[in-house]
């Protein structure tokens, strides 16, 4: 057996999740974290490599020994993310823990993952979402609000997502397929929610660049239906910057989450 972990934490100060010789990332903070709490070095495996800047509020990950596949400690299990969180800073916590099988997996076994990309669109800039959205007050508007959800329902579907991957990818197989794309509005935030079986390199930040492209008049709801179809990245929008994403949900075959 090993242990799940449900983590929250923003990622301004982080080169990502995966531990990288670059930068401090997520990663090598629960890797101490954990070291710290059980008495000997683990295996900290995430439900996805979360880029530069990116932000979690749900992020999974199992626990294990180090070159096990299990976890030997006595700390009850409802104690173990107030013990974790008590080595982490204070921009990472884990706030649930439980036990699964050795053979369940963080990452391979995902079955959909939820993003949230946050627009706010506020003619003066909001120093309280500094690095947690992208200012875009061409967004403002009815209108803006209107054509952007209409091209985000373009994308639900079964498709192959090329169009959206970052130039450079080493992916061959580019066909996913997204449960929901739609837009929501909270006041002067625009946020693009969108699930799937799994995203392509950068892929959600390309379609909320795309989406971006839309509600400023660049572009139009068919042009992203064509955009998709043509499988061309030139023909897609800019890639959002990272301050606006963040993993929302993880959902597991056995509703872990």
């Amino acid at each position: 057996m090993k242990i799940l972990l449900k983590i929250r934490y923003i990622g301004t100060h982080y080169c990502g999740y995966q531990v990288q010789p670059n930068g401090v990332t997520v990663q090598q903070r629960l890797n101490e974290a954990a070291l710290a709490v059980f008495g000997y070095d683990c295996d900290v495996v995430g439900c996805s490599r979360t880029d530069s800047g990116v932000h979690a509020n749900l992020f999974c990950a199992t626990v294990a020994k180090k070159g096990m596949n299990c976890l030997e400690t006595e700390i009850p299990v409802e104690r173990i993310p107030h013990a974790l969180s008590a080595h982490l800073p204070t921009d990472i916590a884990v706030f649930d823990a439980q036990w699964v099988g050795a053979d369940f997996h963080a990452r391979y076994d995902v079955r959909e993952k939820e993003y949230l990309y946050r627009f706010y669109t506020g003619r003066i800039r909001d120093p309280f979402e500094e690095e947690r959205s992208y200012h875009l007050p061409a967004l403002a508007g009815e209108e803006a609000f209107l054509r952007m959800n209409e091209a985000a329902k373009t994308l639900c579907g079964k498709q192959d997502f090329a169009a959206y991957m970052a130039q450079g990818s080493k992916v061959v197989e580019t066909v996913r397929t997204i449960y929901r794309s739609e837009m929501l509005r909270e006041g002067d935030i625009l946020i693009y929610r969108v699930s799937a079986d799994g995203f392509l390199y950068n892929m959600v930040r390309i379609l909320a660049g795309t989406l971006a492209a839309v509600g400023q008049g660049r572009l139009s709801p068919d042009d992203v239906r064509r955009i998709t179809e043509k499988r061309d990245r030139s023909l897609a929008g800019a890639t959002a910057p990272a301050c606006g994403l963040y993993l929302n949900r993880v959902i597991y075959p056995h509703d872990l989450t």
